[in-house]
């Protein structure tokens, strides 16, 4: 078990609910596969540095986690097809 800086941007047309089924969809999915949630940063909405399929703006979401090492290509891999996510990147602490 690896300890990870989760980052992700959603689109910033996604509705308030429909954002916080988003980050929840993610916490599961940890959860789900061994993994635990030790905190979510909601950093909120910002402007983005160069426009991501036309967009200007996103909201930014920190998550730090547990997962096994196997989980994390996973879990990339369904947020790369997830809709209303813009962008995310894993950092291992």
């Amino acid at each position: 078990m690896n300890k990870y800086e989760l980052m992700f941007i959603i689109a910033s047309d996604v509705a308030e609910e429909k954002r916080e089924e988003l980050i929840n969809k993610q916490k599961s999915y940890i959860e789900a596969h061994k993994g635990t949630v030790e905190g979510v940063e909601k950093i909120g909405m910002k402007k983005l540095a160069y426009p991501i399929n036309f967009k200007n703006e996103g909201y930014y979401v920190l998550m730090n986690i547990v997962l096994p090492a196997g989980e994390v290509d996973a879990m990339s891999k369904l947020m790369n097809i997830t809709d209303g996510l813009i962008r995310h990147i894993f950092v291992r602490k």
